[in-house]
């Protein structure tokens, strides 16, 4: 309860900055600061549910430097895979930073680190993660490779493992976005873990607030809440975010 107290705090913090008349036009041009948050019906990272299939609350702020294009940014979210483990917690903390830009008119690039880090967690080996990735943008379509420089979100032995993520966003009409995904799960030394995802989904920004909708499914039945959920299950999940 403590960890999802401070994470409420952090949420309203957010807001009531973002709230701030003139907050973001007061920011240099070359120092662009943005505030997210969202809730959403059911948490899936690389097609897997984080919370049992229930909803969670979620937020970040991002900070990125114009004319370089470095940038840095921290981002939470309720949890319940680390209790459902056998260990605490019921937050996800993860704090990034890298660079992008382009690298000819038409391809996009980004590299950077991210840390996953879940507060009392407990878990042996410890949930906590380390991941460099890269990626290359093509119009409306990327290519992403995520790699562990440590255990993989708690499971044994696993460093080295990668994720592959290939998806496309295409302004379809009347700014609605079609997003389409798939990606591949490796976990190193832990075959019987890895997984492929698929999402397909769309994406209306309201000005008021972004509402998605997506239907997510991960083919494999190896990740299982303590109630038999099959957290990779195929399901649509609604989500409503604004950044300011």
């Amino acid at each position: 309860m403590k960890c999802k107290a401070k994470f409420s705090a952090i949420v309203l913090a957010v807001l009531a900055v973002a709230s701030v008349p003139g907050m973001a036009q007061e920011q240099p041009a070359e120092h662009q600061v943005s505030y997210n948050a969202s809730i959403t019906s059911d948490y899936r990272y690389r097609g897997l549910s984080q919370t049992a299939l229930d909803p969670a609350l979620q937020g970040g702020v991002d900070y990125v430097h114009g004319p370089s294009g470095f940038y840095v940014g921290t981002w939470l979210s309720t949890i319940k895979w680390t209790k459902d483990l056998g260990g605490d917690g019921n937050l996800e903390w993860d704090v990034y930073g890298g660079k992008r830009g382009q690298l000819i008119d038409a391809v996009s690039y980004d590299v950077g680190g991210l840390y996953y880090y879940y507060p009392d967690n407990g878990l042996n080996p410890s949930a906590n993660t380390f991941e460099l990735y890269g990626k290359l943008g093509y119009g409306p379509a990327y290519i992403k490779y995520s790699h562990s420089t440590t255990n993989l979100f708690g499971t044994a032995d696993s460093k080295q493992s990668g994720y592959l993520d290939l998806g496309a966003d295409i302004d379809v009409s009347n700014g609605f976005i079609l997003n389409l995904h798939v990606g591949r799960q490796k976990l190193k030394n832990n075959s019987a873990f890895s997984y492929t995802d698929y999402k397909v989904g769309v994406t209306k920004d309201f000005g008021v607030a972004t509402v998605a909708l997506a239907w997510h499914k991960a083919n494999t039945d190896a990740y299982l809440s303590p109630e038999g959920k099959n957290l990779g299950k195929s399901a649509a999940v609604l989500s409503v975010s604004k950044t300011f």
